[in-house]
């Protein structure tokens, strides 16, 4: 490789790496209310294989779905509330029709129910993607009374923000609460990252999405206890974030609510772990660390 053309590649990771400066503003050093050391988000992205369905998959694989949607829903409601915890439910405005009592049930217990996209997919068109934002956020709202303030999604920004988004909990850049903004550094919305590593469809998705034998997953839960304790240790250290992300057709399955009982009872067993909603963490972040503007007008 020439001078000349190391430069050039130098050059362009520096325009790179500026503009990531521009459009992310990490929230470094959060303080949590009453002293608490880390935040704790338990959320379900509770999609029944929407997705599966969409791709016309065999009927055997739906049935997973029907299991998370008849069962598994229930049992993670249950474990919350027993746990006096207040879960993020991610829901699709689909899963409104096919499932509203569980929708319901959940947001009587007082969990938070946000959007999931209307049928697990974000379309290319601008004007059926508005479409869809807002049929799945009048479904939530039809059942809950109160239209939903985040997101699991990859929405365009700027449609989240114009319809009343305060929150999205999809991208990955960091693994603390942060902002992302347009190309030019405005409008920014709130992200509250999780990682696949803390996904429960990484460890227990036996023949996922049609996948090749060498991808199948199907792991001890006791081995993901321990990898999630981990991770949690080192968050409670550091006093910083962790959001775990559920799917009700795999950690609905009655072994790994067990594990996940243990998990949040040795969690719990430590002072200062606060298990809000998605929408308190977000709420709390704006409060006390707002993003800060550029020179450009943000709406």
């Amino acid at each position: 490789m020439s001078s000349q053309h190391l430069d050039q590649e130098l050059a362009s990771l520096g325009a790179k790496a500026a503009d990531y400066a521009a459009r992310h503003q990490i929230i470094d050093r959060i303080t949590w209310p009453n002293g608490a050391r880390v935040a704790v988000n338990f959320t379900a992205d509770f999609d029944a294989m929407l997705l599966r369905r969409l791709l016309n998959e065999p009927p055997m694989q739906l049935a997973k779905g029907e299991f998370g949607g008849r069962v598994g829903i229930w049992r993670l409601i249950e474990l919350f509330n027993r746990h006096g915890i207040k879960a993020t439910i991610f829901t699709p405005g689909r899963i409104c029709e096919l499932y509203p009592q569980a929708v319901k049930a959940a947001s009587q217990s007082g969990h938070e129910i946000g959007d999931h996209m209307w049928e697990h997919r974000v379309p290319d068109d601008a004007v059926l993607e508005r479409d869809h934002l807002e049929k799945a956020s009048s479904a939530i709202e039809k059942l809950t009374g109160r239209r939903p303030v985040g997101t699991r999604s990859w929405h365009t920004r700027s449609l989240l923000r114009d319809n009343g988004f305060i929150y999205n909990s999809h991208d990955t850049p960091d693994h603390r609460p942060h902002y992302i903004s347009d190309a030019d550094g405005s409008r920014p919305l709130l992200n509250l990252p999780f990682h696949l590593a803390i996904d429960d469809a990484m460890f227990f998705s036996f023949t996922w999405l049609g996948s090749e034998n060498e991808a199948q997953r199907m792991m001890d839960p006791d081995h993901v206890f321990d990898i999630w304790w981990a991770a949690f240790e080192r968050e409670y250290q550091q006093g910083g974030y962790l959001n775990v992300c559920l799917h009700p057709f795999v950690s609905g399955r009655a072994l790994r609510i067990a594990m996940l009982d243990r998990l949040i009872t040795r969690m719990k067993s430590l002072p200062g772990v606060w298990f809000p909603t998605c929408e308190q963490v977000a709420r709390h972040c704006l409060e006390t660390n707002p993003p800060r503007l550029s020179n450009t007008r943000v709406h």
